[in-house]
């Protein structure tokens, strides 16, 4: 099972609350940049697994609904155009990685919470390598609630001990898995942890995950 942001997709420049608040008071909307990361929380992690968004515009009218601010459709349209134009993107490694894992005979999934619009485009050229994607929706619920890692399992029909999370969380990606006896693989990218008790391994890119993966099913 594969982590999504920070480990399969990155964003090369995010739009920061700041940006997006700025852009809201010249507009005459006053909303904090600390309302509008609340709000996208919220959104996010409650209202996503409930109805799924399809697009930008449904996510951000719904952040505004929360806010109980009623800006419009030209501000929305605007506002959900900038995020358009600054998609998530693969790293270099996720492609090679996700294609050996799968060749390698294991079953594969993304489990994230963040919605999948925002990102199907960006793994459309490794999708078919993943027998599921589990976003909040289809979970139900936020990535830190236990059910979705058992969902995911449930969907695979693999039992924990059989399974193997890789993220860059230590929290969400490693130590919740565990309590569910699921092993884990810490990534680190920045190279600035040493060690980790929880995991299995803490590697430093994605081919060096699904290499440690591999090595590990051969010994078993």
């Amino acid at each position: 099972m594969f982590d999504l942001y920070g480990t399969l997709v990155h964003l090369e420049k995010p739009i920061t609350d700041e940006e997006v608040s700025d852009y809201l008071f010249k507009r005459e909307y006053e909303v904090s940049p600390q309302m509008f990361k609340a709000a996208w929380a919220f959104v996010s992690f409650i209202d996503y697994p409930k109805y799924g968004f399809r697009d930008w515009r449904p996510f951000l009218r719904r952040i505004f609904w929360r806010l109980e601010v009623k800006i419009n459709e030209e501000t929305l349209k605007a506002i959900a155009e900038r995020f358009e134009r600054n998609p998530y993107k693969l790293y270099p490694d996720a492609v090679s990685a996700v294609i050996r894992a799968k060749a390698s005979g294991f079953r594969t999934a993304i489990v994230t919470t963040i919605a999948h619009f925002k990102f199907q485009n960006a793994v459309q050229p490794i999708r078919e390598q993943f027998d599921f994607v589990m976003t909040g929706y289809e979970a139900g619920c936020d990535k830190t609630h236990p059910k979705m890692y058992k969902k995911t399992l449930e969907i695979l029909n693999v039992k924990p001990n059989e399974a193997v999370m890789v993220g860059d969380d230590l929290a969400t990606d490693v130590l919740l898995p565990r309590k569910q006896g699921i092993h884990a693989i810490l990534l680190d990218r920045a190279r600035t942890i040493s060690d980790c008790s929880e995991a299995i391994a803490v590697v430093h890119d994605l081919d060096e995950a699904v290499e440690t993966v591999i090595k590990g099913n051969r010994k078993n």
